[in-house]
């Protein structure tokens, strides 16, 4: 798997998935989602470090962010968690767009580009979840659940909203209530759809095209 960093970055963000309910209060837990957060960071630099687009502009994204996530865990103010949030944001989607132009310079379908398909898509729900964060510390309120509605969303709630838009499953619970928030959200459906019907169709018709070429004339696939 280690020659596959797309799988990787995969695996430990549906991990994060399972694990950040356990982290998100705070004192320990709180350092804990944060260095699980670093590491993230990590992997996907890893796995965009040979893509499209100069590398020190993630290595850059992605130490501010952690610093300045770091500090905030330890000194808290809005400022400083907004600013995380959309530096982590940008993070996030400068490497989904990096992956996704890896993906299109390709004419063959490699292994580790079926990788990238989930991570990228990983990449840009924790993406719009940091936007999500940034709405609400400025338009409080502006997402609201059917449980402790005049509570702020948590992450993991963020995060949730963020998947089951990308994935067109529905809102679930979790509902915004601004005219912000549900032009972010719209834009983050069309985003979900477009995914699957430009890069997700695309593999199944490159590896339909591969299949149908003579065996001996085939390039091995990576």
């Amino acid at each position: 798997m280690l020659s596959h960093p797309s799988a990787v970055l995969l695996v430990v963000q549906l991990l994060g998935v399972l694990i950040y309910p356990f982290m998100e209060e705070g004192g320990v837990g709180g350092v804990l989602f944060e260095v699980f957060g670093a590491l993230v960071l990590a992997l996907a630099i890893w796995s965009v470090h040979e893509s499209w687009g100069p590398t020190w502009i993630a290595v850059t994204l992605a130490i501010v962010a952690s610093a300045l996530s770091i500090v905030d865990e330890i000194h808290h103010t809005t400022t400083l968690e907004a600013t995380s949030a959309a530096l982590h944001a940008l993070f996030y989607f400068y490497a989904a767009g990096s992956l996704m132009v890896y993906m299109l310079a390709d004419r063959t379908v490699t292994t580790d580009e079926l990788y990238a398909v989930g991570a990228t898509f990983t990449l840009v729900a924790w993406g719009f979840a940091y936007i999500f964060v940034v709405l609400q510390i400025f338009q409080p309120g502006c997402f609201i659940a059917a449980v402790d509605s005049d509570q702020p969303r948590t992450w993991m709630e963020l995060l949730f909203l963020s998947f089951t838009n990308l994935t067109s499953t529905g809102l679930s619970d979790i509902i915004p209530v601004t005219d912000q928030a549900r032009a972010v959200v719209m834009i983050e459906q069309i985003a979900g759809v477009g995914y699957v019907a430009l890069f997700v169709s695309r593999l199944v018709g490159l590896t339909i095209a591969w299949q149908m070429i003579p065996s001996d004339k085939r390039r091995p696939q990576h």
